[in-house]
């Protein structure tokens, strides 16, 4: 006769509790990220909780603090040197204090100018790191020899095509369409838009200014792309220089759509020192939304994109990749949506021309 197979027993905090060898109020601080508790005790806590199944357990209930190490790596040239790098130093601050809240020790990659998945991986071990998160650098090479590893990576502010590591990225494609929507609503048909040779992430907002076109159903050559040399303000006036020069004038286009608050704000000074009124003779708009928009002259109608948000979204990434439940699940790639601010520089309806 066949044994009666018993329920199976429920794993409690007090389980954890009994064998991390520590406090129940140990446990739920570490679990909830409620108090700053020591690195050795976290790590076995989280260790006990792995063991037993209660992280995967209270992942499925709810977000919970199963990262206690994060290794970060940044290209150094997107590291916030000077006030120019405004997007970087934004988000890599809203990285550090989310991770600050919820206690989790953050240790910053050192190594050559130019990422190399083994370098990361050596110094993430070294460090006892749980999680590699890397910023802004979306090589195909370095991104195929991350995604073996044995260890949690999330890719923020990039694209793996591959789609073998998770990421975390603002729905670039769509802000762009949304902005060069919200100026061809606004009767603009000639929209010039003002980018540089950038990574995936500045290619998305040019399918995104094309996309508009296409589905306004007007041909995709009443737009025109302008590449500047950089994302640097000068750049932009640079490139608008000689635009106007060779064009004699503005050539019919009513708005420039910029890849990027840095060349709007160029793009603002450089037409305004040509004589062009903004935004009565051509509107600007740019995309980012962390310049000081409202500080320009005219302020700066823009795509906002929600860093902070991105920051959460990649520590909530990591920890659900590091639950039991989710180690062997396909990777995902989430995208949060940006929203348009309107202000003076986009103009109320079409210029005169």
């Amino acid at each position: 006769m066949p044994l009666e197979r018993r329920p199976e027993r429920k794993i409690g905090i007090k389980d954890v509790s009994r064998e991390a060898g520590v406090a129940l109020s140990t446990v739920s601080h570490v679990l909830n990220g409620t108090a700053p508790i020591s690195q050795e005790v976290r790590v076995r806590v989280l260790e006990a909780a792995r063991k037993l199944g209660y992280l995967a357990k209270r992942q499925r209930k709810g977000a919970i603090a199963s990262l206690s190490t994060l290794y970060l790596a940044v290209p150094p040239g997107n590291l916030p040197q000077n006030d120019i790098n405004l997007v970087s130093w934004t988000l890599l601050t809203a990285l550090s204090r989310e991770c600050e809240r919820r206690g989790i020790r953050v240790v910053a990659h050192n190594g050559a100018p130019q990422l190399n998945a083994a370098e990361i991986l050596a110094g993430a071990r070294a460090a006892e790191a749980e999680a590699i998160a890397v910023v802004f650098d979306d090589n195909s090479k370095l991104l195929k020899g991350l995604a073996g590893s044995d260890i949690a990576v999330v890719l923020l502010n990039g694209e793996d095509p591959t789609m073998s590591i998770d990421t975390v990225a603002p729905a670039n494609r769509y802000g762009a369409r949304l902005a060069t929507e919200w100026l061809l609503s606004k009767g603009h048909r000639r929209i010039l838009h003002l980018t540089w040779r950038g990574r995936s992430t500045i290619m998305r907002r040019l399918d995104g200014f094309h996309d508009a076109y296409l589905q306004h159903e007007l041909p995709i050559d009443l737009g025109e792309v302008l590449y500047a040399k950089g994302y640097e303000p000068e750049h932009a006036r640079e490139a608008l220089r000689t635009f106007v020069a060779e064009r004699g004038g503005l050539d019919g286009f009513t708005a420039v759509f910029c890849a990027a608050d840095n060349l709007a704000i160029g793009a603002l000074t450089e037409l305004q020192a040509l004589g062009f009124r903004i935004p009565a003779d051509i509107a600007v708009v740019g995309f980012d939304g962390v310049a000081p928009g409202d500080l320009t002259q005219p302020s700066l109608t823009t795509v906002r994109v929600p860093l902070d948000a991105l920051a959460v979204a990649t520590v909530q990434t990591l920890e659900q990749r590091l639950s039991g439940a989710g180690r062997d699940q396909p990777a995902t790639r989430i995208e949060l949506g940006c929203r348009l601010i309107e202000r003076e520089s986009g103009g109320s309806a079409l210029p005169s021309l």
